[in-house]
């Protein structure tokens, strides 16, 4: 078992070697600076009132690959020169978003000045018919973040996590609470306030990030985190939350050891990787925080299906979303950079079909946790 981590523990000294390149991790902003970054955008509206304008509010726009680019170390990051949208409150079409901006700047504001915390839930349900949905409380909240430039964490507004954790890993939260990562079994939730924790300790040899919580329960019951101890595997449950890309953070910070990422060979599996290992375009002006670059795919990949012979039965074929999606990713500068990403890529789309990893289930029962898993860490199969 010793000789088992041998290529593992040498992808960890490059990485190691290579810590500290262009890595400027976003700082915390005080409260007295958040506090004052919300009362100049306040007293910007206050000017205007009193010289008989109508008030406006800048936000970015957050929703377009032109305002973002990308930067090799650190990922998707956003544009020094972004336009920006104007929210004018005598303009019908955007008198709304103005005054739920404000309504949400001031909660912001007094959750800092008290120094206490609030979740979006906490918020969204305190007036939910102010509000109409939390995905407008969401993304308004993104918007605030972007246009004062401080880190969502630094708002004092939380999100309820949904992903989960496991392995050799041992932390304190914020309020001194001891968590063990460690049972076999059960896996712990992302904590919501991953930015207060502490004292971390793990022998881990790497960290494995697994796309869907199916996949991430099968390594539970298989006991793979006992079986290729010491590991830590992690979850965000499909597309990740801000908790769950934080928390993969932390621990590479922390802990500076291979990052691999176990997705299904399907476009949406891939991208959602490339999330943590990139960033999204909503959260570009985040991507210090959020982004861990030295992720490395480790499957399934699409040569996969053929290496190890997947029955056909068990592919799926391209949809036309599959294919959209597909030649999307095939124009972002993040996957043409990887030679070894586009031809695997380009294998998919040849053969117009993916796999989910439960496919290969259809080899053998305990494939994937016996077999397929540890062969890939012994001789170095990620890419």
């Amino acid at each position: 078992m010793a000789d088992q981590f041998i290529e593992v523990d040498k992808l960890r000294d490059t990485l190691r070697e290579s810590l500290g390149r262009d890595d400027k991790r976003q700082e915390d902003i005080s409260r007295p600076d958040v506090l004052t970054r919300i009362e100049s955008v306040i007293q910007t509206i206050v000017i205007s009132v009193s010289e008989g304008e109508a008030p406006v509010l800048r936000v970015m726009n957050r929703s377009t690959w032109d305002n973002v680019r990308f930067h090799e170390s650190v990922g998707l990051v956003q544009k020094t020169d972004v336009p920006v949208r104007t929210l004018r409150c005598d303009c019908p079409s955007s008198a709304t978003r103005f005054a739920l901006t404000l309504k949400l700047l001031s909660v912001i504001y007094k959750l800092v000045q008290s120094d206490s915390y609030a979740t979006k839930r906490d918020i969204y349900y305190n007036d939910p018919q102010l509000f109409g949905s939390q995905t407008t409380l969401d993304s308004i909240l993104d918007d605030i973040s972007c246009m004062l430039k401080v880190p969502r964490r630094s708002l004092h507004v939380c999100a309820t996590s949904k992903g989960f954790i496991s392995g050799d890993l041992c932390y304190l939260e914020e309020d001194d609470t001891k968590v063990d990562c460690s049972s076999s079994s059960t896996a712990v939730p992302v904590s919501s306030n991953v930015n207060g924790i502490r004292n971390i300790v793990s022998s881990a040899k790497f960290i494995l990030i697994v796309e869907k919580d199916a996949t991430f329960q099968r390594l539970l019951d298989d006991a793979f985190c006992t079986r290729l101890s010491p590991c830590i595997i992690i979850t965000g449950k499909g597309v990740p939350d801000v908790n769950s890309r934080l928390m993969v953070r932390k621990l590479w910070d922390t802990l500076n050891i291979p990052v691999f990422a176990l997705v299904d060979a399907d476009p949406y599996g891939i991208e959602i990787m490339c999330i943590y290992k990139y960033g999204s375009r909503s959260l570009a002006f985040e991507a210090h925080s959020l982004t861990v670059p030295s992720v490395l795919w480790l499957g399934l990949l699409p040569s996969d299906i053929q290496r190890y012979r997947v029955p056909e039965e068990t592919l799926i074929p391209f949809s036309q979303a599959d294919e959209s999606k597909i030649n999307s990713l095939r124009t972002r500068d993040y996957i043409s950079c990887q030679p070894a990403w586009e031809r695997e890529i380009e294998t998919m789309q040849r053969l117009k079909q993916k796999a989910e990893i439960q496919c290969l289930a259809s080899i053998a029962p305990h494939f994937l946790t016996r077999v397929y898993l540890p062969n890939k860490l012994r001789y170095g199969g990620w890419i």
